[in-house]
């Protein structure tokens, strides 16, 4: 062996335990998330730079964090498709992913970035690597900044419809006579949800509803009605009761972030023949 060959074998052993003792002081983070699970460290925090790390470290640690990605992306594609049968883990996965990923994506980001400017970069494989990792970085930032609010929106809907059978027990209470007659078509109450399925409320336990695709509303009348009671019901009168309540007074499901920063409305007076009162 010459002289410049030894001295370049000597040089190249140097960087490839440098490198090693870089990567050995940069304490490495397992993070996981659904059934992925990924190794990387925060070189910037610990002050080192990754150039001086082994590039098969690099590389490992790349592809390992692409990969969780990968699957993030894949597992969580689902969460805006109520109807999939997958729905439900994109939402959990979503669930999990709050508060921990965009701390994962900061530091992959910043490695990226870094990785950038080192020699080894232009080698095929973590050149590639890079190019795919910031792809995913900004996928990822898209699907989460998205399905935070339709998350948000969830959570509003939930609590919807958790609370309607109260409100419209207390519209209930402030519109309709303690004995209403059956049949005075006096409306207290309408509420939309966000799928489009509206139902109009009666006094007297009559109850108009209509279909998520719109249609012709079916008059639905209280259990135990006598026979002396049913003739007095005239379908079409409680119809033209739904039909005539003012839209904007309904008691919509949030359908949307918009949705959810709407003021309430205020419950419109009981309409039909007669509005009741206590």
């Amino acid at each position: 062996m010459n002289f410049v060959s030894r001295k370049l074998w000597i040089v190249g052993g140097m960087s490839l335990a440098l490198g090693a003792c870089a990567a050995k002081k940069v304490t490495p983070v397992q993070y996981s998330l659904g059934l992925s699970r990924a190794e990387y460290r925060d070189y910037s925090r610990a002050r080192v730079n990754i150039c001086d790390v082994e590039p098969g470290t690099v590389s490992g640690e790349l592809g390992a964090v692409n990969k969780l990605l990968t699957d993030f992306l894949s597992s969580s594609e689902q969460v805006k498709n109520p109807q999939s049968v997958d729905h439900g883990r994109a939402v959990e996965l979503l669930k999990e992913a709050e508060g921990s990923l965009d701390k994962v994506l900061d530091v992959y980001q910043a490695n990226l970035q870094a990785v950038s400017r080192c020699g080894f970069a232009k080698s095929g494989t973590i050149q590639e690597l890079a190019k795919q990792g910031t792809a995913l970085v900004e996928q990822s930032r898209t699907r989460m900044a998205e399905s935070s609010q339709l998350l948000a929106v969830k959570d509003a809907q939930r609590k919807w419809q958790a609370e309607a059978p109260q409100r419209e027990q207390a519209a209930r209470q402030e519109w309709c006579a303690k004995n209403p007659e059956v049949g005075s078509t006096d409306l207290y109450y309408a509420r939309k949800h966000a799928d489009g399925r509206t139902e109009w409320f009666f006094c007297d336990g009559h109850i108009v509803q209509s279909g998520t695709n719109g249609g012709e509303p079916t008059l639905v009348s209280p259990e135990g009605l006598s026979a002396k009671d049913r003739r007095k019901v005239k379908p079409s009168r409680y119809l033209e009761a739904a039909q005539g309540y003012p839209v904007e007074e309904m008691d919509k499901q949030p359908a949307s972030v918009a949705d959810m920063a709407a003021p309430a409305p205020a419950p419109a007076p009981a309409q039909g023949t007669a509005a009741g009162g206590n």
